[in-house]
């Protein structure tokens, strides 16, 4: 398989498996802390 773009690196696809479970994880967090520890957690699974 030849690597095209970065999107096709398996480590690029497991990040964003990462972000996304994140994402859904604090979904259901408390609402005060959207600009808390929601913003952190989210933040952190993009960089």
């Amino acid at each position: 398989m030849r690597i095209q773009s970065y999107r096709d690196l398996q480590v690029w696809q497991t990040g964003m498996d990462l972000a996304e479970k994140c994402y859904l994880a604090t979904r259901n967090f408390p609402k005060e802390e959207t600009y808390g520890m929601i913003s952190q957690i989210r933040r952190a699974s993009a960089s």
